[in-house]
């Protein structure tokens, strides 16, 4: 989950066709970004001293370098550096006021962590994520995960909700995930993933419980005899009650955009601000709620600004370093699109959403498919007919509404695949080890849970959604 409201359609990487081969970058300049991935992987591990005291500089000295170019010598590089401030400043103004209000509500489990608790509690925040999002989910959920399983938390605890929690619960509405947001602004139905989707989600989510349960059942034999009991009188206890109705008033504010209210205002249009009546809004909201909220939750959730604050400074660097890429991948998949089979949206969308904003990856990739089938991306009235069900022009080829429903699948499952693949992996990431908790590093993270556990479930899905 990075870019949320890109829906701007005449910029370059985020729009469908109108960015020439003569504005796109040199390929070196996707090196920035290259880096900035290697030490966010390696700094932890190799040099964790330079990396935690440093990361800051350097996310923002690699992003300065790629703006310098696209400033100076990029045609329209300042129009696409513009709109990439405005995804960053609504991307950091969600995910930023989520947080806050979510860190002022206390949730008590009064149960102790089990490999039936914690599968429960998943499964509940699996759904939980359709409805106030991946990031909304994963802090309302984190910091009671940890306390109930206290004194017998492992790594793969802190992984499996990530996949769970923080990635692909949220894959059945436009709430939950951003390139589903984004689809429903360009045109898909509200409804139209649960319709389409909601089996093979249930199957993944299912899944990935189990092997939970399982992973946690194996080692409860060797949890701390002396763990302290639950005294909690009932099972769930909630403080900061009232966080509930900046949550709900959040949740409304994603849908205060011209694209889904006609003739909403726009700051950016009208008064050429980077950000917009709801960024101001999601900004008010996320100030109202830290001043009002209860003090004993705040206490209890041992809040405090860092996570959100490693979340800012990182993303700030990977939002500007990784529109070069973007472009390539947009000119690549517009320019590739009518030789590529539905399998190859699947993992071509899935492993760049894993590396890359899955947002505009959704959008690029979305753009390709419907220029296959002859489509324009920018219109409300094509992009109906792409997602209601077209035959392909290719014989034997796939219907529109598999490509839809891989490209939309891809960009939110695969999200799961690193810890950048979207923003609350970070957080999660940051709280757990904050508490303590044996957290894996980024590369530990990659070959030893989500190449072997999510690569074999996301190729059992491709089987029996589109090669069968």
């Amino acid at each position: 989950m990075l870019a949320l409201f890109c829906a701007a359609p005449s910029v370059a990487f985020c729009s469908t066709g109108d960015a020439t081969h003569s504005a796109l970058p040199p390929l070196w300049m996707a090196l920035p970004f290259v880096a900035l991935l290697l030490m966010i992987a390696t700094g932890p591990l190799f040099y964790p001293k330079f990396w935690e005291h440093h990361y800051k500089k350097v996310s923002i000295a690699l992003g300065a370098a790629v703006s310098l170019w696209y400033a100076f010598a990029m045609e329209r590089g300042a129009q696409m550096l513009l709109h990439t401030l405005e995804e960053y400043l609504s991307f950091i103004a969600l995910i930023s006021s989520l947080f806050v209000v979510a860190g002022g509500i206390l949730v008590t489990i009064g149960l102790r962590g089990s490999p039936l608790v914690n599968g429960a509690l998943l499964f509940f925040g699996a759904i939980l994520a359709n409805v106030v999002g991946t990031t909304g989910a994963s802090m309302l959920l984190i910091r009671p995960y940890l306390r109930i399983n206290e004194g017998r938390l492992r790594p793969f605890h802190i992984v499996f909700f990530i996949f769970i929690v923080s990635n692909i619960g949220g894959g059945l509405t436009p709430i939950g995930d951003p390139p589903l947001f984004l689809g429903f602004l360009r045109g898909v139905p509200f409804f139209w993933v649960i319709g389409h989707f909601w089996l093979y989600w249930l199957v993944a989510v299912v899944a990935l419980c189990m092997i939970l349960m399982a992973l946690d059942a194996r080692f409860a034999a060797k949890a701390d005899a002396s763990e302290v009991a639950r005294e909690a009188s009932r099972w769930i206890e909630l403080k900061g009650k009232r966080n509930f109705l900046w949550l709900a008033l959040l949740i409304g504010s994603v849908f205060l955009d011209p694209a889904v209210i006609e003739g909403f205002p726009s700051l950016q249009e009208r008064i050429h601000l980077p950000f917009g009546i709801r960024e101001l809004i999601m900004a008010a909201v996320a100030v109202a709620a830290y001043k009002t909220s209860d003090k004993e939750a705040l206490k209890g959730n041992e809040f405090n600004f860092e996570p959100i604050r490693e979340v800012a400074f990182l993303f700030i660097g990977i939002f500007a370093t990784m529109i070069p890429a973007l472009q390539l991948i947009g000119a690549y998949a517009r320019d590739h699109a009518a030789g590529f089979s539905v399998t190859k949206f699947y993992w071509f969308t899935g492993f760049l959403s894993g590396v890359l904003d899955n947002a505009p990856t959704y959008l690029n990739f979305l753009a390709g498919a419907l220029g296959k089938f002859g489509l324009d991306p920018n219109s409300t009235g094509d992009v109906l007919k792409f997602a209601a069900g077209m035959p392909s022009p290719v014989a034997g080829d796939a219907s529109s509404t598999l490509y839809l429903l891989a490209i939309s699948a891809a960009s939110v499952f695969f999200g799961a695949m690193t810890y950048i693949g979207n923003a609350p992996n970070f957080m999660v990431k940051n709280i757990a080890e904050q508490t303590g908790a044996e957290v894996p590093g980024f590369v530990e993270y990659v070959y030893r849970y989500s190449i072997p556990v999510l690569l074999p479930l996301f190729g059992v899905l491709w089987y029996f959604m589109f090669n069968r």
